[in-house]
């Protein structure tokens, strides 16, 4: 029997998938599952496609060296199937781990394989199930004759722009699962921004659904080019078929998390990296869980009626252009944690290159990523995006709106947590002289913590109160 090519471990629907996809490209495909009826599928899938009963037989299915992809949920199922498949491996073999792992696991596998002589990859796949079988953007990262073994096989099956696979080289170790993380992490901000501008839409200025889809729809056409404009319109536009009410109004208001959103959130917190559009939408997918009880409270704490005496075609256009200014910060967000990451963790990354693989395939694909890697173009040590003069300026021309935006959201009841951090964060970038000083005396008038001056170099205490006094506090 021919030798596979590769063998992938895991036969969910991204498992197979992606492995259907290498098939189409011309690569035999061993697979393999605890899951028989699993098994039987993926065969069944295709000629390309071998599936595998046992490891054992998995294995020897194998070309050496061996090429395995892992498709496991992240953490303990990763964990367990290196176990079990490690004794098994041989020097130069080559181990990829295509889930959602968390970067530091992905650190401490690849240290361990890498004792065994084994090669380790951890690549970010993002795309779906509908990516993974016509093409996906990934991100792989681990030692680079890792990379060069694997790429023919993933420039083949990864999503193409402009003729360029949307698949490159990240960085070593866990660099490809890093940057895939924050992928994720301004995915969930960027969800979150066109939430609340279909809220501020629909509550605030009385949009039916129908209506909204053709807002969206229009808006795809334009600057706000992306994957989830795109859907967005889909959504609103479709009709339940028992109830022939909208679908999207009969969905429980509940955002569920696989965690990727607060890890991003996590590690920019031990950067020390700004990405408050980011935590406001982790934080709102939290509140969003608590139903029962925004329920019971919206029954006793009062607030203003949700309407706006504005114009519709001006509500359109003004929430529009703060969407599009609110997404570009929340990208500058993104980017400057990975900047902050590159150089806490030694990952190396090309940002230019990283803007131009998530042009096609991933989630967060949209058109204004051609902008980004432009930018990167121009500045390869931009420190952040809104320093661009293309992407900054389109912010500055568009601050009114965004301003405006928050402003009626403030006025009207509706929650607008993303919207108003991306304005924070804006003005707070932009601001040269910012409240800390006052934040700083006070840590040092209560524990001492010292403090600099803007007059002279050096650590400063001063002695607030006669500590021989007691306060009259």
């Amino acid at each position: 029997m021919q030798k596979a090519t590769i063998g992938v471990i895991g036969l969910g629907v991204m498992g197979r998938r992606l492995a259907q996809n290498m098939a189409r490209n011309g690569y035999r495909v061993a697979g393999f599952d605890l899951d028989g009826e699993k098994v039987a599928t993926f065969a069944a899938s295709g000629a390309a496609l071998a599936g595998c009963e046992t490891l054992e037989a998995f294995l020897a299915a194998l070309e050496t060296p061996r090429r395995i992809l892992l498709m496991a949920p992240a953490g303990g199922p990763v964990d367990a199937i290196l176990e079990t498949l490690t004794p098994h491996l041989a020097s130069g073999d080559l181990v990829i781990d295509g889930g959602n792992s968390h970067y530091i696991a992905t650190e401490r596998r690849a240290e361990a394989l890498a004792a065994r002589d084994v090669l380790f990859v951890g690549m970010g796949v993002s795309g779906g199930e509908y990516g993974a079988l016509w093409g996906p953007s990934l991100m792989p990262g681990g030692q680079r004759d890792a990379w060069e073994q694997m790429r023919p096989l993933l420039e083949a099956v990864a999503a193409r722009v402009d003729g360029e696979p949307c698949v490159a080289y990240i960085g070593p170790r866990g660099a490809g699962h890093y940057v895939k993380m924050v992928h994720n992490g301004i995915e969930y901000a960027d969800m979150q921004l066109i939430a609340e501008s279909y809220d501020l839409l629909h509550r605030g200025g009385g949009l039916r659904n129908a209506d909204l889809a053709e807002v969206f729809g229009a808006w795809n056409e334009g600057d706000l080019e992306s994957y989830l404009v795109e859907i967005t319109a889909k959504i609103l536009a479709r009709v339940d078929e028992e109830t022939g009410q909208p679908l999207v109004d009969l969905i429980l208001d509940e955002a569920k998390h696989k965690g990727t959103g607060k890890w991003t959130s996590q590690d920019a917190l031990d950067l020390g990296a700004p990405i408050p559009t980011i935590n406001g939408a982790v934080t709102m997918r939290f509140i969003s869980a608590y139903k029962d009880e925004r329920v019971a409270a919206s029954r006793v704490l009062p607030g203003p009626e949700p309407a706006l005496a504005v114009d519709k075609d001006d509500l359109v256009a003004t929430v529009r252009d703060a969407l599009y200014a609110a997404k570009i910060a929340a990208y500058a967000q993104g980017f400057a944690l990975l900047r902050a990451a590159d150089q806490e963790y030694g990952y190396h990354l090309d940002y230019g290159s990283i803007a131009k693989i998530w042009r096609g395939g991933c989630i967060i694909r949209a058109g204004f990523l051609d902008k980004i890697r432009a930018a990167f173009a121009r500045t390869p040590d931009l420190t952040n995006l809104l320093l661009d003069p293309a992407l900054g300026n389109a912010v500055a021309a568009r601050q009114g709106a965004l301003r405006q935006v928050v402003q009626w959201a403030a006025a009207r009841g509706i929650p607008a947590l993303a919207m108003s951090a991306a304005l924070a964060y804006y003005d707070g970038y932009r601001a040269a002289r910012l409240p800390a000083n006052l934040t700083q005396a006070q840590r040092d008038y209560f524990g001492a913590h010292t403090y600099r001056r803007v007059d002279r170099e050096g650590s400063f205490h001063t002695v607030w109160e006669d500590l021989e006094r007691p306060s009259q506090a």
